[in-house]
């Protein structure tokens, strides 16, 4: 496969991650045993590290806090090549952090998430930047950024546009802007919002998806945890098997799985080599301990999407 190296633009929320991890079964209300780390994280940063990791040119424009902790993340994106010249620099305000716990069997047991500063992300602070974002191979964003910002940028931008809903508190922030976007990666519980639709298994996947795609949408990737994913495009869809094996940190699969996405549209790949991508990417992501595994590069997504098309 030759290599090309696309050119990105993430915007998006940044945040320091604060992960719990129990030695043993989780013992709600009480204190437990295990380890602490601290990260850089944010779906957007998430998105943007991978990204840079999978060799892709990245730059990132997100709002940061005049701290340490922002401090820390342009630090950290500039050792990791990626871009920061869009940042919003707010002096007074508090970098954003995301505080959360796994359960013995790194699944998600619960966060907290103090991102009020990603609301400071305007279209008046965005629009400086919108040239240099319409010369992109694509554009990511996250349903962290306001949602006049939102519907903003798919209004304005001309670049292929990837959005992850982040959330289900978030992911309604995308209903006005589903016609611009080029690429939607919701999971179970989000493509539920944005659709009404109550996903049982694939069949009810498929039709939230071929209602996301009526509503301009031309990929949807619906994740479905250890079900699989469902890849669609202009109502013809393809299911893909959950190939997740030894997982120790489910945390940061989606976003490598959103990142590993806009990888593969660089590379010129179909909806179902996109989707194997993902599947690869979130695997490997899964197997690390940190937010963003360290492992991840172009090559070993590369073999990782040659293990998975082996075993389907």
């Amino acid at each position: 496969m030759p290599e090309r190296r696309g050119r990105i633009a993430v915007v998006g929320g940044a945040n320091v991650d604060i992960g719990g991890f129990p030695a043993a079964t989780l013992i709600a209300g009480d204190s437990n045993p295990g380890r602490v780390r601290i990260s850089m994280g944010g779906v957007g940063r998430n998105i943007a590290e991978n990204a840079a990791r999978m060799g892709l040119e990245v730059s990132l424009t997100t709002a940061l806090g005049d701290d340490a902790n922002g401090r820390m993340l342009l630090e950290d994106c500039r050792a990791k090549g990626i871009g920061t010249g869009s940042c919003v620099i707010d002096a007074g305000a508090r970098t954003s952090v995301y505080l959360f716990i796994d359960d013995a069997r790194g699944d998600m047991y619960c966060a907290v998430n103090d991102m009020e500063i990603q609301s400071r992300l305007t279209p008046e602070r965005i629009a400086p930047a919108l040239e240099r974002l319409n010369r992109m191979d694509a554009v990511v964003i996250d349903a962290n950024l306001p949602e006049e910002t939102i519907r903003y940028l798919a209004r304005e931008l001309r670049a292929p546009l990837f959005a992850d809903p982040v959330s289900v508190a978030k992911a309604g922030k995308l209903r006005g802007a589903l016609e611009s976007i080029y690429c939607l990666k919701p999971n179970r519980i989000e493509a539920e919002l944005l659709t009404g639709v109550q996903i049982r298994d694939a069949v009810d996947a498929a039709e939230a998806a071929k209602r996301l795609n009526d509503a301009g949408v031309r990929r949807v990737y619906l994740s479905m945890g250890l079900q699989g994913a469902l890849c669609a495009e202009g109502g013809h869809c393809s299911f893909l098997p959950c190939c997740a094996r030894g997982a120790v940190n489910a945390t940061g699969a989606g976003d490598a799985f959103s990142a590993a996405l806009v990888w593969a549209h660089c590379e010129g790949m179909d909806l179902r080599q996109s989707g194997i991508a993902g599947m690869a990417a979130a695997s490997i992501a899964a197997g690390a301990m940190e937010t963003v595994s360290p492992k991840m590069s172009r090559n070993r997504l590369v073999r990782a999407m040659a293990e998975i098309s082996a075993e389907l």
